[in-house]
């Protein structure tokens, strides 16, 4: 029969979503910054980003007291950086709680509303540009790699990719495509600032 306990937590549900961006008039920014003013909160919240986990892994992976680290998730999730995810059950089956980071981008910046409303519009176009020269660079790797590999694009079969330094052409776009889009955030920010 198999073994019930220890359960592992199911860390699929975490989802992305829009940057929160935390003016330092904000009724939240005492809290976001108090939270991560200790080191270790940081180690704490650091670690939750290489993998979701207890109180108790976080106490070891951090090198801390379990009290240590519940003390310092209940700051960060108050904040808003951290949320329970799941509940995992031990080998003495006790229920745990399963952290994570929020997953949400995070700004946090002087200025007034009219900024904050520019400054999210500019990050929200941004990356949307950004997943879009994504995409771009993934359809010509394809396109590329289709090609070499003796697909309807015959011309390019009797030689191999075109690479620079070994990197990839799908990578080598996606690079540019980064680079247009950081002068074009560059020159918004100079412009309206």
């Amino acid at each position: 029969m198999a073994r019930l306990l220890p359960s592992l937590p199911d860390t699929s549900t975490v989802e992305e979503s829009s940057p929160r961006i935390v003016g330092l008039d904000d009724e939240n920014a005492e809290a976001l910054l108090s939270a991560l003013s200790s080191t270790t909160a940081r180690q704490v919240l650091d670690a939750l980003h290489e993998e979701p986990r207890n109180p108790s892994a976080l106490a070891d992976a951090v090198d801390t007291s379990l009290q240590n680290v519940q003390y310092h998730l209940e700051r960060l999730e108050s904040a808003g950086l951290i949320e329970v995810i799941d509940t995992a059950y031990s080998e003495k089956g006790r229920e745990m709680n399963v952290y994570a980071p929020a997953d949400r981008p995070l700004v946090v910046f002087a200025g007034g509303e009219e900024e904050r409303s520019g400054l999210r519009t500019a990050l929200s176009s941004l990356l949307g540009g950004v997943a879009l020269v994504a995409l771009l660079a993934a359809l010509v790797q394809w396109f590329v790699g289709r090609g070499a590999t003796g697909g309807s694009v015959r011309t390019l079969a009797a030689s191999p990719p075109p690479t620079a330094g070994g990197l990839p052409p799908g990578f080598l776009f996606f690079l540019g495509g980064l680079c247009v889009l950081l002068v074009g955030f560059a020159f918004w920010y100079v412009r309206y600032r």
